[in-house]
């Protein structure tokens, strides 16, 4: 009898919870092994993470906030890559929501309760404009979207710090290279986190639920795995491309009004903390489901916290990232290995 490993296409949940769970548990005892050379006290600092986060508020409030924006934009990247599409722009999409949010509050007087619909409808028209030329220079031109997308990333960037510098920039001077305080604020959830946070999970849901659920998102998927196929059996894939990019970008167009409207409550520059490259691990780590993005956005949220709780323990900033990029290395190669199995095969009979 002999023993060989065979990769299959795909890995079953249970191994791939299993490899992912051994991955960070390595990961972990890696980064402990590091630490303790250095005289630091693993015990003592992983103790301090768990209690600064899980132990209070203020803690469980940290971790939500970066949640939040993290199942969104990376919501909107494993959206895109149901159709085969990798939307690397989700941080200029994050930031076109915030700015189209910011202009409506701040330009349009209304109550709250019309301000706060409005304001979320445009951070998503918003992100899906900002995706729209990228989509379209796909669709009709097979121009790469992961070119275009990321330029336009900078262009988004820009666009709000001189807004934020410049003519938007507070009147009454109370802060600075920032616009005025919005007069909207998303209401509090259980007194933890802004609304944005269920908000964003209902969205996930619902998303999930229309791919795996309509013949839209059946047709999706098809097209996804299999364009040419799609395209033979009569689904129209380009309209797809273009309806599944729009909704990526308008959702990380969503994740930026959250930002501004529940979180930071005015337009600056660097609001989005690279929560939309972050959106691009996260989809990894989901390996593109749409319900494995509030896993993977958790355990991101949770990783930068405690990177947060650790610089304030005296670590530097570089042994944080590498500790976090540890995490994620062992994790992407626990996800790789969760598809081989061992077979055992029986030699021919003479």
């Amino acid at each position: 009898m002999s023993i060989r490993f065979q990769r299959f296409p795909s890995a079953p949940p249970s191994a791939a919870l299993a490899a992912r769970l051994a991955a960070i548990v390595l990961a972990l005892l890696v980064a402990g092994i590091i630490l303790a050379g250095t005289g630091a006290s693993p015990l003592k600092l992983v103790g301090q993470v768990i209690k600064a986060t899980f132990g209070s508020s203020f803690g469980l409030e940290d971790v939500g906030l970066l949640v939040t924006p993290l199942i969104l934009t990376g919501l909107s990247v494993a959206v895109a890559q149901r159709i085969g599409a990798w939307n690397i722009g989700g941080e200029g999409q994050f930031y076109a929501g915030a700015f189209a949010a910011t202009g409506v509050a701040l330009f349009i007087p209304g109550p709250s309760i019309v301000m706060l619909p409005l304001m979320f409808v445009a951070g998503a028209i918003g992100g899906a404009l900002w995706i729209l030329i990228p989509t379209l220079a796909r669709a009709y031109a097979d121009v790469n979207e992961l070119i275009t997308t990321l330029l336009l990333n900078f262009v988004a960037t820009l666009l709000v710090y001189w807004v934020a510098t410049g003519p938007w920039l507070d009147p009454g001077g109370q802060a600075l290279a920032t616009t005025a305080r919005l007069p909207h604020d998303i209401p509090e959830f259980w007194g933890i986190v802004h609304w944005g946070f269920p908000l964003a999970v209902v969205i996930t849901i619902l998303v999930a639920a229309v791919l795996a659920f309509t013949r839209w998102g059946y047709e999706v998927r098809i097209a996804g795995s299999n364009p040419q196929a799609a395209k033979y059996a009569g689904m129209p894939f380009r309209r797809h491309l273009i309806l599944v990019m729009l909704l990526s970008g308008a959702i990380a167009g969503i994740a930026g009004m959250f930002e501004v409207a529940g979180t930071v409550h005015r337009l600056q520059g660097g609001i989005s903390n690279n929560f939309g490259y972050l959106g691009i691990m996260v989809a990894v780590l989901a390996r593109g489901s749409a319900l494995g993005v509030l896993a993977g956005a958790a355990l991101m949220g949770i990783i930068l916290n405690s990177g947060i709780i650790l610089q304030t323990q005296g670590l530097n900033v570089s042994t944080v990232l590498a500790i976090t990029g540890l995490i994620l290395f062992f994790t992407a190669i626990g996800d790789e290995l969760a598809h081989y199995r061992i077979i055992r095969t029986e030699p021919a009979k003479a």
